[in-house]
This record gives C-alpha cells, sequence and structure tokens, in this order.
C-alpha cells in the first residue's frame, strides 16, 4: 500500500496560546519536571546503595522510577522549551520518536506496577514459599520479559503511527505527539486504526488495571490472618501501590479506551499521568515506606558525616 505523506514537520499547538499562562506552564512544568528526576533518582540511589533494600519490592521499584523518569522525559522537556517558543515545530521523525517512547515507558510503567503487585502478593499470601519463588533469577527474568514486552506494544504503536498517510494540515492540537491526536490529521478513515489502538494500548490499560485490583483486593482480604503489627505495615505498603494504580491507570483508561472524540480535558488528563504522576510515584512510595524513609536518612547521614571528616 502507498503512504501519501506531504507532512515533514508538525506545529504543536501546546496547552495554552496565551503567553502569561505560558509562562506558567513554563515554571509549573519545569518544576514538576525537576522533582520527577531528582526523586526517582533518589529513590535509585538509595536502594542501590542500601543493605537493607534488597528485597524483590525494592528491585522492581528502581525499574519503576527508571522507567518514570523517562516516561516524563519523553514528553516534559519538549513542553517546557516549547512554553518560551513562539513556534512549537517538531520534524516528523521526532514526532514518531516520541510515540514510542511514550509508549515504551508508560507500557514499561504498567507491567513493573504488575510485577510488584505479583510480588507483594507473594510475599503476604505466600511467605514459606516467597524466597524461591522471587528469588534474583526470576526477577531477572521478569523484568527483561517486561522490556521486551513493552518494546512489543511500542513497535506495534509505532508501526500503525508511520502507516498513517498526512496531507496537511499539519497542526497537532496537543503539547505532544501521540496516536489519537495524530488520527485527527490523516487523510483517511481511521476507524479501523482507532479500533487497532483501543485493543492494544486500551485492552492493556483495562485488562492490568483490572488485574492489579483483583491482586490488592485478594491481598488485603487474606491480611486478616495476619499479626497486628504485619496487617499494618502490609497495609501502608499495599496502600501506596493501590494510589499508584488509580493515579496512573484513571488519566489512562480515560484516554485510550474510547471512540476518537476528543474533550476538552484531554489535555490536562494527558499532563496528569505524563508528567503529575512520575513526580507523584517517589513522593508516594517514600513518604508511606518507613523502610525507604530510614535509609535516605543513613544515606544523607554517612555522607554528610564522611564531608564533616573530610
Amino acid at each position: 500500500m502507498h503512504i501519501t505523506n506531504n507532512v515533514t514537520e508538525f506545529v504543536l499547538l501546546g496547552l495554552t496560546q496565551d503567553p502569561l499562562r505560558q509562562k506558567m506552564v513554563f515554571f509549573i512544568v519545569l518544576i514538576f519536571y525537576m522533582g520527577t528526576v531528582v526523586g526517582n533518582l533518589l529513590i535509585i540511589v538509595t536502594i542501590k546503595c542500601s543493605r537493607t533494600l534488597g528485597s524483590p519490592m525494592y528491585f522492581f521499584l528502581i525499574h519503576l522510577s527508571f522507567a518514570d523518569s523517562c516516561f516524563s522525559t519523553s514528553t516534559a522537556p519538549r513542553l517546557i522549551v516549547d512554553a518560551l517558543s513562539a513556534k512549537k515545530v517538531i520534524s516528523y521523525n521526532e514526532c514518531m520518536t516520541q510515540v514510542f517512547e511514550l509508549h515504551l515507558f508508560g507500557c514499561m510503567e504498567i507491567f513493573v506496577l504488575i510485577l510488584m503487585a505479583v510480588d507483594r502478593y507473594v510475599a503476604i499470601c505466600k511467605p514459606l514459599r516467597y524466597p524461591t519463588i522471587m528469588r534474583r533469577q526470576v526477577c531477572l527474568i521478569l523484568i527483561v520479559l517486561a522490556w521486551i514486552g513493552s518494546f512489543i506494544h511500542s513497535t506495534a504503536q509505532i508501526i500503525l503511527a508511520l502507516r498513517l498517510p498526512f496531507c496537511g494540515p499539519n497542526l497537532i492540537d496537543h503539547y505532544c505527539c501521540d496516536l489519537q491526536p495524530l488520527l485527527k490529521l490523516t487523510c483517511m478513515d481511521t476507524h479501523m486504526i482507532n479500533l487497532l489502538v483501543v485493543s492494544n494500548s486500551g485492552a492493556i490499560c483495562s485488562s492490568s488495571f483490572v488485574f492489579l485490583m483483583v491482586s490488592y483486593f485478594v491481598i488485603l482480604y487474606s491480611l486478616r490472618n495476619h499479626s497486628a503489627e504485619g496487617r499494618k505495615k502490609a497495609l501502608s505498603t499495599c496502600t501506596s501501590h493501590i494510589i499508584v494504580v488509580i493515579l496512573f491507570f484513571g488519566p489512562c483508561i480515560f484516554i485510550y479506551t474510547r471512540p476518537p472524540t476528543t474533550f476538552p480535558m484531554d489535555k490536562m488528563v494527558a499532563v496528569f499521568y505524563t508528567i503529575g504522576t512520575p513526580f507523584l510515584n517517589p513522593i508516594i512510595y517514600t513518604l508511606r515506606n518507613t523502610e525507604v524513609k530510614n535509609a535516605i536518612r543513613k544515606l544523607w547521614h554517612i555522607k554528610i558525616t564522611a564531608e564533616i571528616k573530610g
């Protein structure tokens, strides 16, 4: 099939056309992005340097923090630069790259959240078999499979995007490139492609969310047999996981599981899950996790002490 493509670049309309609001977008997104990178980097460094955070849950948390940082990096830097630019131009190749990155790291985040739920299920419901089931080799294999699955998903999305014919206009009513806003610019019937997007991204979001909610319901139900102290600790960990799941999957399902219609709130919803959630994740995981908080304090205490002695 010959694909007609007269477009070599796109113009992103961004979040707002108002100059004052664009400056507000610049400062807010810059603060959120810096917080995301610093927060997730702090978690990665703390887990890597701490001897007490060697369990599989923290191994998965490293990969979640890495995916969060990359997921935010796929959109935030361009949004920050574009907020101060008169014309927000993105080349065709850059646009396709952004679609790939957005889906690669977004899907990886979903798979890591699933692995973390599986880890909590085995730890709480099968405690005696936990060291055998969730041994290091198994965790490594699961993470590799998660990356492979994410790559397959994002490759499927980019194949769809590359097959879209663009004849003009080239104005994208969004702050980033994704399949939904791109479908509005194509000079072909997009009904079938939208069905493929819903059956791919939409199905992954919806089925993963249902699986995670059922998993945590089973975990919370099984806690009735635990001691008060064990129940409190497990409840604290699971609650932080559930908050992250709802914050990420709510907007994700809203965007990817509906017909090709756009709402005025779409861009703000996208901002929330591409920039807001990666910023909130490290805050949620550190504030609600005593082990991580203690490890961060210990790490900084050692560094400060070493500097004073030096």
